[in-house]
């Protein structure tokens, strides 16, 4: 099982998401993207599904036409992991 992150490494690791945001119940980052369209953002899910299948681990989010919201934590941790910064920093380059 993967190790919840605590303070210390938690806080370094954060400051290079710069556009995610920390929640705290559940402990969780979160990002919202918006595309030119449906299409756009349907793509980029299709892509950071094939990649979060890969990586087995799935993402929390939701689609409403032109924008994606995602919600990173690892729940067998019971709070956010190395696994949800490894899957942000992969969402962030696929969102370019």
């Amino acid at each position: 099982m993967t190790e919840k992150l605590m303070d210390e490494a938690r806080a370094m690791i954060l400051r290079d998401l710069h556009e995610w945001t920390v929640l705290h119940d559940p402990d969780a980052i979160t990002r919202s993207f918006s595309f030119a369209n449906f299409a756009e953002a349907f793509s980029f899910m299709t892509r950071v599904a094939f990649h979060a299948e890969a990586l087995d681990h799935h993402p929390d989010w939701s689609n409403s036409y032109n924008r994606v919201v995602i919600t990173l934590t690892t729940h067998d941790a019971g709070g956010l992991t190395e696994k949800d910064i490894e899957l942000a920093k992969l969402i962030d380059m696929l969102a370019v």
